[in-house]
């Protein structure tokens, strides 16, 4: 979940997400309340994405193309209509939220959205709920535990089409990846996760510093 409202490696953080902010594309009303009232109303509210990182998960959408998604971790929901918002018709997001006591607020949410069809919740535990293997998904868009992102990218990977994406949000942790200072559980899953995909042969992968760092990876081969 996007933990972090700063970038990595800028100086003077709020201006340049002014800035960006004031040249792309508007979030919307309904982004904008669902925005509000998660800070108003749930704990640790910077775990939503925000303007800038929901209109980059909405263009990645536009030029992938999916017909079907997989994202781990709802939380309240804003990621999920970003990506909604790009699919094609006839597309689904299939999104995982562990947190049973977000599920009336989330689904509130998600039902005011004129891409409510395209999205099915489900409350549960991905690693032990996700469909069956023989599904398969263009894209996979994971912003979960942290301390699962290993696991998740060991058990998911199967359900990505050849030449379909995975997107992992925080892959930068707030630059505590490459400070040797910090060696919590959190940090050292991500750095594992990193290391993970850039050893893997069968994938390629950039890495994005917005916010609180962006990978994105192509499944390249099985």
């Amino acid at each position: 979940m996007a933990i972090s409202g700063q970038g990595i490696g800028y100086t003077g953080e709020n201006n340049l997400e002014e800035y960006i902010s004031n040249h792309i594309d508007p979030e919307g009303y309904l982004l904008e309340a669902l925005y509000r009232e998660t800070h108003l109303k749930k704990l640790n509210p910077r775990m939503a994405s925000g303007h800038i990182q929901g209109r980059l998960l909405k263009m990645i959408v536009s030029m992938i193309e999916p017909m079907s998604i997989l994202e781990v971790g709802t939380f309240t929901g804003y990621a999920t209509l970003c990506m909604a918002e790009a699919l094609p018709d006839g597309g689904v997001i299939h999104t995982f939220e562990i947190d049973d006591e977000l599920e009336d607020f989330t689904k509130s949410w998600l039902a005011r959205s004129p891409y409510r069809d395209k999205i099915i919740l489900h409350i549960g535990d991905v690693l032990k709920t996700a469909p069956m293997p023989e599904t398969a998904f263009d894209m996979v868009y994971i912003d979960g535990e942290k301390r699962e992102y290993p696991d998740y990218y060991d058990k998911l990977f199967c359900y990505v089409k050849p030449g379909g994406f995975i997107v992992a949000d925080n892959t930068l942790w707030d630059g505590h990846v490459f400070n040797p200072d910090y060696n919590d559980d959190r940090t050292a899953a991500i750095r594992r996760f990193n290391d993970m995909v850039a050893a893997d042969d069968r994938t390629e992968v950039a890495m994005v510093p917005v916010r609180d760092g962006f990978s994105i990876i192509k499944k390249i081969k099985d």
